[in-house]
């Protein structure tokens, strides 16, 4: 089977990801990509100014930008989208796709938290792509429209996940987060060599209200969430790709470090094609995971942990994962899997 598939906000970080991704990909074609006005109708390679460490693919790099709206995509064939829009754009261009029929797998941080909108992790709660039933009855939109979490948010649940079995009470995090998650011109270079950044806009609520959503139930088409307490503190650190957090989690019970590294190594998988094997690999070593070392496990798609030990109110370890490739573009891809697997596209 193959699927024709857009790219919204090509042009960007994320979206050169994307194309980058998607290359050779065995299920998904590229057969339109958007950006600014300022960016239509140029070729791609004349419109991006390519970052990712691989060449342009050849037959991307001459491909026509379109402008992002519905009408510019009228006259191609699209079976689904995927959008790396900054918010405010994707806030009004993403529900005017899905009323005209579109299947949308979106990394824009907008609507993740609204209760008829799937946020999902496919290893993690591919069944709330129930909601997508709900949210057709309740906008009227013939597409759909599907999110993935904030970057830091899909590194940290995963672990969380595998320790529900556990009994999850509170969660407290402290992240290091690269500065490619800011974007090419988000953190200045003077702002972040020789520092760091205890602040980042808007993510510790990201954090703290994503995770209750993913980690929740959906059943007969309605979303309850988890009752964890999860409080972050989100820092921006020099490096350039793989957020690594540290994590302290009190559980119901009063789990061994060996239980709990036999539990997150055992976290099940699932068989989409850009899904690891095993979604988390769990180090041995108290000085691992790194993001220079182990950002590219599982081609950037595998969680890494480390560092378990007990603590009197429960169990502290390090998680890390590549935030561009498995906390955005490669989320958004693997959603896409789903949906196309499950037979929403």
């Amino acid at each position: 089977m193959s699927v024709r598939v857009g790219i919204l906000g090509a042009t960007g970080a994320v979206g050169q990801r994307f194309v980058q991704l998607l290359e050779d990909h065995p299920t998904f074609d590229i057969a339109a990509l958007t950006a600014s006005p300022a960016s239509a109708d140029k070729r791609y390679r004349n419109a991006a100014k390519w970052r990712v460490n691989t060449p342009i693919p050849d037959d991307i790099a001459t491909m026509r930008v379109r402008e992002t709206s519905v009408e510019a995509l009228e006259d191609v064939d699209l079976d689904l989208l995927f959008s790396s829009l900054p918010s405010s754009v994707a806030a009004d261009i993403e529900p005017e796709l899905c009323e005209a029929g579109y299947v949308v797998s979106s990394n824009s941080s907008n609507e993740r938290m609204a209760e008829d909108i799937p946020l999902t992790i496919p290893e993690v709660n591919a069944d709330h792509l129930d909601l997508i039933e709900t949210q057709r009855e309740e906008r009227g939109w013939d597409g759909a429209l599907v999110k993935n979490p904030n970057c830091s948010t899909i590194t940290m649940v995963p672990t969380l996940a595998a320790l529900d079995r556990f009994g999850l009470s509170r969660v407290h995090v402290a992240t290091l987060q690269a500065v490619s998650g800011a974007g090419y011109s988000g953190v200045t270079s003077m702002e972040i060599l020789d520092n760091a950044l205890p602040h980042i806009g808007g993510e510790e609520e990201k954090m703290e209200t994503e995770s209750r959503k993913l980690l929740g139930d959906v059943d007969d088409g309605e979303l309850s969430l988890h009752d964890v307490e999860v409080s972050a503190s989100c820092n921006r650190v020099a490096t350039l790709d793989g957020h690594l957090e540290n994590v302290f989690a009190e559980l119901e019970e009063n789990p061994s470090a060996e239980a709990v590294h036999e539990a997150l190594g055992s976290f099940e998988g699932i068989d989409l094609p850009s899904a690891p094997d095993h979604p988390i690999h769990v180090f041995e070593e108290p000085d691992r995971p790194q993001p220079r070392l182990d950002r590219m496990r599982g081609k950037g798609m595998q969680i890494s942990a480390g560092g378990l030990r007990e603590t009197a109110a429960g169990i502290q370890y390090n998680c890390l994962a590549h935030n561009t490739i498995r906390g955005a573009a490669g989320a958004s891809i693997l959603n896409g899997e789903l949906l196309a697997n499950e037979g929403w596209v």
